[in-house]
């Protein structure tokens, strides 16, 4: 096959001009080989493989869909695998096919609506605490709820303390592994020992090893007791059971991957409500008309001990609990899944081919790199009209686009395991924080992006809180 066919590009001088503003910063680099060359674009790597940067709905089907046998995690997930191990994330064959038949049950349909208790106490804690007038680190504060919605609700540990050291660690583990990409034809074990000279990155793996390894050693000492959750799923069921090895690995990618992506789409939403007044005051009317003055799925709760910090998740009343609010969230879902269109977390997915393909028109040869970019794909103007524009209402009722136009959760059997109960958590954090309090950005203040392994605000993100 000869490499390219129906796909244009640099090549020569000007190609490595491209590798090296890539490595700078990947998400203009994108961009701009977008705006320069099209939907489908070829970056050659050396004399036989290349970067494919394909931006249609129907690459998107190909790729993660139709001929996903042919498309393996490409060599660009290798630094994050030396930090990761053999997770959901980073795992092929049948480690992955294993640990996901694991996992999955867990975030059934069926079993979403248990979660929805836990996950309102958290929230509601936490916006109780922000006083009126405050200026604080939105960033920092959606780390810190998510983080201990994951920890509570699917591993049964209170982690919300160590939400800042956490979100230092996940920064240097993303930057590493960033520049881990140059050193990637070493091996695992030459990227760990280059590891060691990347300032930051032995502290990260210390630190995040530090937090999983007490959380599995607190629930060994504990027994079993109670409804399980997905820690307890993990270490008794299997067939062998996961090792001690398997079990870090899995805790590790599913602590990290279920609360980086939700606080980062939660501070984007954050961020673009503030820009755009209008959509907030929508979404304020909405939870209110809806919500009245309860929480979302919690039920009633304790107001003195809310304000006093000293709610537990065991305080909801689970016989008020009304799931079905969600349902009549439509407008604060909708601005949700738009604030994801404009700034995804998963902003590319990367897999490597094994064979030969066609990938509708691009002729990609064996060992090359193909990048499906959602920040690309929710841009492209023949998809979405004013594709710079914040406007939720492209989210309500029928939608007319192609069915992977759309990919904050990624598609194909690897989309994402946890994107409904990520969804449902989301909608939920941001009603209790819409329907208590304003979040308004600073001002003056703009917040540059950040794409590495996510893409997230390159700096604190400061909101001045009003009560309602």
């Amino acid at each position: 096959m000869t490499e390219g066919k129906g796909t244009a590009g640099p090549s020569g001088l000007e190609a490595a001009r491209w590798w090296a503003r890539m490595m700078r910063d990947p998400m203009d680099a994108y961009g701009a080989l977008f705006r320069r060359y099209g939907d489908a674009v070829r970056l050659p790597r050396d004399r036989r493989r290349s970067l494919f940067l394909l931006s249609r709905p129907e690459h998107a089907e190909h790729v993660l869909v139709a001929k996903q046998d042919n498309y393996v995690k490409a060599f660009t997930y290798r630094p994050l695998r030396v930090f990761l191990g053999d997770g959901l994330l980073t795992s092929e064959g049948e480690t992955w096919r294993r640990h996901r038949r694991l996992v999955q049950p867990v975030f059934a349909q069926r079993h979403l609506a248990a979660f929805a208790p836990g996950m309102a106490g958290v929230a509601a804690r936490a916006v109780a605490r922000w006083p009126d007038g405050v200026t604080l680190d939105a960033a920092a504060h959606m780390r810190r709820v998510t983080l201990d919605i994951v920890g509570r609700v699917l591993f049964g540990s209170d982690l919300a303390a160590e939400s800042d050291a956490t979100g230092r660690a996940l920064a240097d583990l993303q930057r590493s592994a960033v520049i881990g990409l140059g050193a990637t034809f070493l091996g695992d074990a030459g990227l760990r020992r280059a590891f060691r000279l990347v300032p930051g990155a032995q502290r990260a793996g210390a630190q995040l090893d530090g937090m999983v390894l007490r959380v599995i050693e607190e629930r060994r000492a504990a027994g079993p007791g109670g409804e399980p959750d997905l820690l307890d799923l993990l270490m008794r069921d299997g067939d062998p059971p996961l090792s001690d090895a398997e079990l870090r690995d899995e805790v590790l990618t599913l602590l990290l991957a279920g609360h980086e992506t939700t606080a980062a789409a939660l501070t984007w939403t954050l961020i673009l409500l503030s820009r755009y007044p209008a959509a907030r005051d929508r979404l304020e009317a909405e939870v209110d008309d809806v919500l009245g003055g309860r929480d979302p799925a919690a039920g009633a709760l304790d107001a003195g001990a809310l304000e006093a910090g000293d709610l537990d998740v065991a305080d909801l009343d689970v016989a008020d609990l009304d799931v079905a609010d969600l349902d009549r969230l439509p407008w604060t879902r909708a601005v949700l899944s738009e604030s994801m269109r404009l700034c995804p977390p998963a902003w590319t997915i990367e897999r490597d081919a094994v064979a030969d393909d066609d990938v509708a028109g691009a002729e990609v040869t064996a060992g090359s790199t193909v990048a499906i970019s959602p920040y690309l794909l929710h841009r492209n103007p023949d998809l979405w009209p004013d594709p710079e524009g914040f406007r939720p209402e492209r989210f309500l009722g029928e939608q007319d686009r192609p069915r992977h136009a759309y990919l904050p959760f990624g598609g194909g059997r690897r989309i994402c395991v946890g994107a409904g109960f990520a969804m449902m958590e989301a909608v939920l954090v941001l009603a209790l924080i819409s329907r208590s309090v304003r979040l308004d950005l600073a001002p003056g203040v703009a917040v540059p992006s950040r794409a590495e392994v996510t893409l997230r605000p390159a700096r604190p993100v400061p909101m001045r809180v009003s009560r309602r």
